[in-house]
């Protein structure tokens, strides 16, 4: 028939679909190569020269060479009582700076979401603070919590009240320290929950409201399972910048009172690496706390997985 030779498929030659396919993974790995050789660089290689150096003793401000200890250093510190009580300290602040800041940063975008008057201003104060270096944020707040002199003790003093004992009372002392990182970070859940929900499905709101749905009712069973992906999402990255911090525990208390009442596991490192000078025990607590972070993710990944 007429016209039949047009409408006939012409195949590609194979060598010129291999030549394109070649060309376009040539590309990719082109594009990939510069992320992983940094990736390479600067995080596997570090990781694993720190586990070498966990097998040694080695004080970095002495001349001589480290030493091979095979598992001492972890023995050591699993031996010490006082390593229990900083992982305990480690636990309490990290589950109560993620709880914190994630409730918080929820409620807050739940309530800057709705059409209010200023609210874009409301919202740049809220996320203000995350930029803001964690030494600064510290400093600031050593004049919130002075019991002498203090924010809280001026409020409190006008009351007949007096100030907790915030530097030597130890369990306020942690309390002062997971307040103040809560501060800090709330402005980087806000704006992530925020986000998702500016995303959220609007046919199923409409179809609450029309069901006459309880606003509190509709929250749980409409829009919490909405985030679930973006809480599991701040979940793992708010756990891991909590276990790092460092600064606003340095600036405020240096570990203390009571010498580790205040310590974490990441400032316990700093303190037996570049105070103590034992940079093999150092090393020790953070490969343990490396393998932690690792099995708490892992358990997360599943369950997440689990759960779809």
């Amino acid at each position: 028939m007429p016209g039949l030779e047009n409408s006939t498929p012409t195949h590609e030659p194979p060598q010129r679909k291999y030549k394109r396919g070649t060309k376009a993974t040539l590309l990719g790995l082109a594009l990939v190569l510069p992320n992983l050789i940094l990736l390479l660089v600067f995080t596997y290689r570090p990781l694993i020269d720190n586990i070498r150096l966990s097998f040694y003793n080695w004080n970095i401000a002495s001349t001589r060479p480290a030493t091979f200890v095979g598992l001492d250093n972890y023995i050591e510190w699993a031996q010490n009582p006082v390593s229990w009580q900083i992982v305990l300290q480690t636990a309490i602040f990290t589950v109560a700076a993620v709880a914190g800041s994630m409730v918080l940063g929820l409620a807050l975008a739940l309530l800057l979401d709705r059409p209010l008057k200023g609210r874009n201003a409301v919202r740049s104060l809220v996320f203000a603070p995350y930029v803001i270096s964690g030494a600064a944020v510290g400093v600031a707040f050593q004049f919130v919590f002075d019991p002498g002199y203090g924010l809280i003790q001026d409020l409190l003093g006008r009351v007949g009240l007096d100030s907790p004992q915030f530097y030597t009372n130890p369990n306020w002392a942690l309390f002062m320290i997971t307040t103040t990182y809560i501060w800090k970070n709330l402005g980087y859940t806000f704006v992530i929950y925020l986000a998702a929900l500016q995303g959220l499905r609007k046919d199923l709101d409409e179809a609450a409201e029309i069901d006459r749905t309880p606003r509190l009712r509709k929250f749980f069973k409409v829009t919490l399972p909405q985030l679930r992906p973006t809480t599991f999402f701040l979940s793992i990255t708010v756990l891991l910048n909590s276990l790092q911090v460092f600064d606003i525990i340095n600036v405020m208390t240096r570990g203390g009172p009571l010498e580790t009442s205040t310590t974490t596991l990441v400032y316990q490192v700093y303190q037996e690496t570049f105070v103590n000078s034992r940079a093999g025990y150092g090393a020790a607590i953070a490969t343990v706390m490396f393998l932690a972070v690792l099995v708490i993710t892992v358990v997360q990944v599943r369950m997440q997985e689990r759960d779809k």
